[in-house]
């Protein structure tokens, strides 16, 4: 049996900058339709790579981590700007 062995999600900077800055422009109902769209593209093209199942939800819940963390430095940074103006 082959081993796949993928860059976690998480470490992908340039994802995770580019769906928290598009979640930073969205709300409510257009938010969450981009992140499951975001997500169903991210776990199929794991699954395309032959991850298991698990693996795949702990990629996810990584991504998921991570995205929140830069989401809350982006909001965090235009307060900031705001405060300087």
């Amino acid at each position: 049996m082959t081993r796949v062995c993928c860059f976690p999600l998480d470490r992908q900077h340039a994802e995770v900058r580019r769906c928290a800055g598009t979640l930073q422009r969205l709300q409510g109902d257009m938010a969450n339709a981009y992140w499951q769209r975001e997500m169903r593209g991210l776990s199929s093209r794991l699954r395309v790579l032959g991850l298991l199942e698990d693996e795949i939800s702990r990629q996810a819940v990584a991504f998921t981590v991570a995205t929140q963390i830069e989401l809350e430095r982006l909001f965090a940074v235009a307060a900031e700007r705001e405060h300087l103006i």
